[in-house]
């Protein structure tokens, strides 16, 4: 519009653009004799409008020269001159070659678009567009309703498929372990393609209709390009990836390899094929782990930058909230990892020992990385955090007992009337009529303490390979044959809380010692 009409605060475009049928034309950005751009399109499509009023068609738009620029006619009626100062950078505004270039490509365009109006006036195309577009929808049909029944075999094809190798291979660990994830895999994978077909076949179908009526051709014609761009990017973009994949997967397989060498070396170390002088059999399998790790981090780090979209933005932005995260998230996991680490390489607890840690007492089973497994002998397994085990003391009952058993100790309180000689003998006695008590070194017993009532005395033995492989069955059997040397001596044992003498002593008569069960009249009638 003149600058004169443009309303008060508002900002004249710099540029405008002439139309026709959902179709750009030209982009004028010149003033030219006292037209803005605006008005100059206003002006072209009232030309416009007036020759195909009149009858005109794309035969008879001509172009011809006006001075520097090109003037556009149809049926004899000017529409508008395309001038140089109307071409941008990319367009080579200069006279002569540049500008007759544009020209050319601005008078095809405005020939289809006046071809395409009269066409969407015409009944016959309508029909014609209307026939093609049902003729589409019912092979789109066709299409979506025979990748529906392919998918629906294929799927049936693959469990049958799986079935079959999993009655082949009953009873591979292996097998019952990743089939079920295995079947789960391929049919979420066969689901996926199937989408995606059918999203191709929708696209494909509705820029094939779009393209029948003249008013949506344009539409669908970017469509078509945008598909074609999107492919065309995929393509070039999955080309320009396959060297830096490559490379990235030779870093990969060095990297498996030198892991691979490192834990053959480390079992190796484990099992005492192999001696080194800075490594032994406790510290083989920490340290197999730390260079796996750090092998597997370096290689992360040098195959980062050939991995496909590594310098783009949206990577970047992932990898720094991830980093983010992890640093946030990760500091009770470093923590419990340098605990599991200062364990191992501290050779504080060995898998097999007996040990209490707290209030926890029983066999390690595993030191792992973030937790030490301990079966307690009572049908329990308890998981201790490496950080408590750092935080208190442990008392290890295996490390200092020959053949890697374990310390068998319990201790009584007995008044000072009986003689203490008298004592220890009980307490020898009792751990010489149990069996998996070691003779090698013997038992030997100690009086810890002298209290205000009683002195305390301890057992001190050492099992063998003869004892129960929990240490609770072998102490109740220990204990068990305490109580009995004491009550066949008329010893009785007033521990942890004695007061004074009572009337009579509190031992177990001999003929009562192994005297069965017997349930009361009332008991057996329910």
């Amino acid at each position: 519009m003149p600058a004169a009409l443009v309303p008060p605060g508002q900002v004249e475009a710099r540029v405008a653009t002439l139309k026709l049928n959902q179709r750009e034309i030209v982009t004028l950005r010149a003033h030219l004799l006292g037209a803005s751009p605006a008005r100059r399109v206003e002006r072209a499509e009232a030309a416009l409008k007036l020759a195909l009023a009149n009858g005109g068609t794309a035969t008879q738009i001509r172009r011809s020269d006006a001075g520097l620029a090109r003037r556009f006619e149809l049926a004899g009626i000017t529409l508008f001159l395309l001038a140089p100062d109307d071409l941008d950078d990319a367009q080579s505004a200069h006279a002569g070659l540049g500008l007759d270039v544009v020209a050319r490509d601005v008078e095809r365009r405005l020939a289809n678009a006046v071809r395409e109006q009269q066409e969407a006036t015409e009944p016959r195309q309508l029909a014609l567009g209307a026939a093609w577009s049902l003729g589409a929808s019912l092979v789109a049909w066709l299409v979506v309703r025979a990748l529906v029944t392919l998918r629906r075999r294929g799927m049936a094809r693959v469990a049958a498929m799986f079935e079959h190798w999993q009655q082949r291979h009953t009873g591979k660990a292996m097998v019952s372990t990743y089939a079920a994830h295995v079947r789960s895999g391929v049919q979420h994978a066969t689901t996926a393609l199937y989408w995606g077909l059918v999203l191709l076949v929708a696209d494909l179908w509705f820029t094939f209709v779009l393209r029948q009526f003249a008013y949506t051709r344009p539409w669908g014609e970017r469509a078509t390009d945008w598909l074609l761009d999107v492919l065309s990017r995929f393509v070039h973009s999955a080309v320009g990836a396959v060297p830096g994949l490559l490379t990235a997967m030779l870093i990969f397989l060095l990297a498996r390899l030198a892991t691979r060498a490192n834990t053959l070396f480390m079992d190796r170390v484990e099992r005492g094929d192999v001696e080194v002088g800075w490594l032994d059999i406790d510290t083989a399998g920490p340290t197999r782990r730390l260079a796996n790790a750090l092998v597997w981090l370096f290689a992360l780090a040098m195959a980062y930058p050939y991995l496909p979209g590594a310098g783009s933005e949206a990577f970047k932005g992932v990898s720094v909230l991830a980093g983010v995260m992890l640093s946030l998230g990760a500091s009770g996991v470093v923590g419990q990892a340098m605990s599991g680490l200062s364990l191992m390489y501290s050779r504080a607890l060995r898998p097999g020992e007996y040990v209490r840690i707290g209030e926890t007492e029983g066999t390690v089973q595993s030191l792992g990385m973030f937790a030490t497994r301990i079966h307690t002998g009572m049908g329990e397994e308890v998981s201790v955090p490496n950080t408590v085990i750092l935080g208190q003391p442990v008392r290890n009952f295996s490390r200092l007992v020959q053949g890697g058993r374990f310390v068998l100790h319990t201790s009584v309180t007995i008044g000072y009337n009986t003689p203490w000689r008298q004592v220890h003998e009980l307490l020898l006695e009792g751990a010489r009529r149990t069996a998996g008590v070691s003779t090698v070194p013997p038992p030997y017993v100690v009086q810890t303490a002298l209290s205000d009532f009683y002195v305390e005395y301890r057992l001190c033995a050492q099992s063998d390979n003869s004892a129960p492989s929990r240490r609770a069955e072998a102490m109740s059997s220990l204990h068990g044959n305490i109580l009995d040397t004491f009550n066949e001596a008329g010893v009785q044992i007033m521990s942890p809380h004695y007061r004074a003498d009572p009337a009579e002593p509190q031992v177990v008569p001999a003929g009562a010692q192994f005297a069965p069960f017997l349930p009361s009249a009332e008991q057996a009638r329910a």
